[in-house]
């Protein structure tokens, strides 16, 4: 993946940044040498958005397969949170 810095960035401005995305789906922007950033096109980010999304739906559903779930009011949840805090403020 190809790092751009951030004075090139101020410098040349985001045509830099799409120059190398015709070549690439990532360009890294570092900062002061470390790499802080990654830019991508929209598409890429919204695909790797989904993916996230689709893992989490896959974590809830094994969760409640393997009855990690409460099943509460409100008022029960807040106060089963609650204590729980409190527990570790212990």
């Amino acid at each position: 993946m190809h790092s751009v810095t951030a004075n090139e960035l101020k410098t040349k401005g985001i045509s830099v940044v799409e120059a190398h995305l015709k070549h690439q789906e990532e360009v890294m922007i570092s900062v002061r040498g470390q790499d802080r950033y990654v830019v991508m096109d929209i598409e890429k980010y919204a695909k790797l958005r989904e993916y996230e999304l689709a893992a989490a739906l896959q974590e809830a559903l094994a969760d409640v397969e393997a009855g990690r779930i409460h099943t509460e009011s409100v008022a029960d949840h807040i106060k089963r949170v609650t204590d729980g805090i409190q527990a570790d403020l212990s």
